[in-house]
């Protein structure tokens, strides 16, 4: 069943006032505004969340996804009680309870978190105060400890409370046995971030990449803890790696079912304009001059219709060259 929620389909609820953005900047903004829109965005997104409806998208071998509270969440249900990976935003508190009551009467057991950023992360709170087990990368536990900027947003996150600090961690592998489900959990290296982790479900044959995959849009990459376009394009090699054209791809933003054709896709585009802002660097461009050169203008039509606009997007490329 798929219901409507209130501003997006994408899963990061605000696909309207991006595309209203990218149509009023031309999608090249300066840096300043970019940053007061990107400061803006995360009260604007924590207040859609607040008042969105989940849509419920059924998988395989009893794997939900749940789309609305930020970043696209899996749940894996069964005797075991029910699986989550990642939490969504706290304010969904109420939209999210009554989607999991809805897949089981079983309590939330276990919670893994495939980054920090807190429209993945920041429901931990309530759900680690319902007994739930948090598993993470030890970067994640650490970036939810303390106060974090992340200088792109111009916007410091305050620390979780102690009960959605993961108490588990991974360095670089760890396996689960759930609900008839042999789970995977494997770290990138520095993509996205540096605390990134995906989640294969073995017999069910799906593979949950987190945000290192935005299904046809431009992503984030948060260089202030650790990511970069590099990083980017190697854990989509390393998705590509364990995937198959069978495979169910579930992403962190965008369509939340997605396949291998779709991520390798995603994965060309970001070497394709990974390789054209290199060459204006080369031939000494600044940033600004660079993004002035709309390096991205193939792909904007597609791609960039969400709140990374292409100029947005140019500058975080930039920045990892």
């Amino acid at each position: 069943m798929k219901t409507e929620h209130m501003l997006s389909r994408r899963g990061f609820c605000l696909c309207c006032i991006g595309a209203a953005t990218f149509a009023a900047t031309g999608g090249w903004m300066s840096p300043r505004n970019a940053y007061a829109e990107a400061r803006g965005l995360v009260s604007l997104i924590k207040d859609s969340a607040a008042k969105s409806a989940i849509s419920t998208y059924k998988l395989r071998n009893n794997i939900t996804i749940l789309e609305g509270s930020g970043g696209n969440v899996a749940v894996l249900s069964g005797k075991d009680g029910l699986v989550m990976v990642d939490a969504g935003i706290s304010v969904s508190r109420l939209q999210m309870t009554k989607a999991l009551s809805a897949l089981s009467p079983e309590p939330v057991t276990h919670l893994i978190n495939t980054h920090w950023h807190f429209d993945h992360a920041d429901g931990n709170s309530w759900i680690g105060a319902g007994g739930a087990k948090i598993i993470a990368h030890e970067n994640t536990r650490k970036y939810l400890s303390h106060v974090q900027r992340v200088e792109d947003w111009d916007y410091n996150f305050l620390p979780l409370e102690q009960s959605g600090v993961p108490k588990h961690v991974v360095s670089k592998e760890h396996s689960l046995k759930l609900n008839g489900q042999s789970l995977a959990l494997k770290h990138y290296g520095p993509a996205h971030t540096d605390g990134d982790i995906s989640v294969m479900f073995g017999e069910a044959d799906a593979l949950h990449v987190g945000d290192t995959y935005w299904n046809g849009i431009y992503p984030f990459i948060d260089y202030s803890t650790g990511g970069s376009i590099d990083g980017m394009i190697a854990a989509s090699d390393a998705n590509l790696a364990v995937s198959t054209d069978k495979t169910i791809i579930v992403p962190g933003h965008g369509t939340p079912v997605s396949n291998r054709a779709e991520l390798q896709e995603f994965r060309d585009m970001l070497v394709a304009i990974r390789e054209i802002v290199a060459a204006l660097k080369r031939q000494g461009r600044s940033r600004d001059e660079a993004v002035a050169a709309k390096p991205t203008a193939a792909f904007d039509a597609k791609w960039g219709n969400f709140v990374i606009d292409p100029g947005f997007f140019t500058r975080l490329v930039y920045a990892g060259g």
